[in-house]
């Protein structure tokens, strides 16, 4: 994949970061309305139908008889295992707390990129992932005394492993398809799924079709699902998967800044002390050392 100059990936990572910091609020006002399965679901495939548009034009590239299996993979990682856990796990814990524990997978994804890409692994950044594990214990703490889910805890971190292999198995197979129809094939898969588990097990007469639940569906699936979407894998493919990851610490921040205000969520000094543990460990996994010694 081509390489993007420093004012594209700036423009580019500063849209992704917005876009996916507010969804997490929208998303738990969005529940309000709707069973979480088929929001899960619609939203995804609705921002499928979206990104297809402008794949179509590239339908050569498809090649669906070879590369149906990488299409099929990435769906289950990204969307089944990412956003069927993350949106019921919303209904367990404040939108900003859950965010907080879902943005873990920045270190996650150093250690994936270690394992799977050949990414460096160094003193630093094993210190770093240490200080990301302290952090995701210190905000799940209230798990352990009633005061937080602890189910909802556990969908959380379920939520950031799927994201963070997901991601490193889009980096690794990005030779062998074309990254629009990846996001697109992944998102209208991922999202036929989560509708045929949601219509067992939930009620379409359950969805309000009311006009704040539309206009809500509308902004995440076009521009958190299909643009963000297509923007992460953009930055991922254009240079290492968890330099870019360790951009994401952000959405966090910018999740709970925002349910304050729109949810009225309490910030609690757990949640900021394990915020800066986590914000201080993503730092230390993306430090690059250009005459580090002891790589593994």
């Amino acid at each position: 994949m081509q390489k993007l100059s420093r004012k594209q990936t700036a423009f580019i990572l500063t849209f992704l970061v917005v876009v996916w910091g507010v969804n997490w609020p929208l998303s738990k006002i969005a529940l309000s309305y709707t069973p979480p399965l088929l929001f899960a679901g619609i939203r995804t495939l609705l921002g499928g139908f979206i990104l297809l548009l402008a794949a179509m034009p590239r339908y050569k590239k498809l090649r669906l008889k070879e590369t149906w299996y990488y299409y099929l993979v990435s769906a289950l990682l990204n969307i089944v295992i990412f956003y069927g856990l993350q949106t019921v796990g919303l209904l367990f814990m404040p939108a900003g707390l859950f965010a907080a524990i879902v943005f873990i997978e920045p270190v996650l994804l150093g250690i994936f990129s270690w394992m799977w890409l050949g990414e460096r692994m160094y003193g630093m950044k094993i210190a770093g992932l240490f200080l990301g594990f302290a952090g995701v214990v210190i905000i799940s703490a209230g798990g352990f005394t009633g005061e937080v889910s602890a189910a909802g805890i556990l969908l959380a971190l379920g939520s950031a492993a799927g994201w963070g292999l997901g991601t490193v198995y889009v980096k690794k197979t990005g030779d062998k398809v074309d990254s629009i129809w990846m996001v697109t094939v992944q998102l209208i898969a991922g999202g036929l799924c989560l509708l045929s588990v949601g219509s067992a097990v939930e009620s379409w007469s359950s969805i309000q079709w009311e006009a704040p639940f539309i206009l809500n569906l509308l902004f995440i699936s076009t521009f958190v699902i299909a643009l963000g979407w297509l923007a992460f894998f953009t930055l991922v493919g254009s240079g290492e998967a968890s330099k870019v990851g360790s951009f994401t610490f952000l959405i966090p921040m910018i999740a709970i800044f925002c349910s304050t205000f729109m949810l009225d969520e309490a910030i609690t000094i757990n949640l900021i002390a394990g915020l800066l543990l986590i914000v201080v460990s993503i730092c230390c996994v993306n430090i690059n050392f250009r005459k580090q010694k002891g790589t593994i």
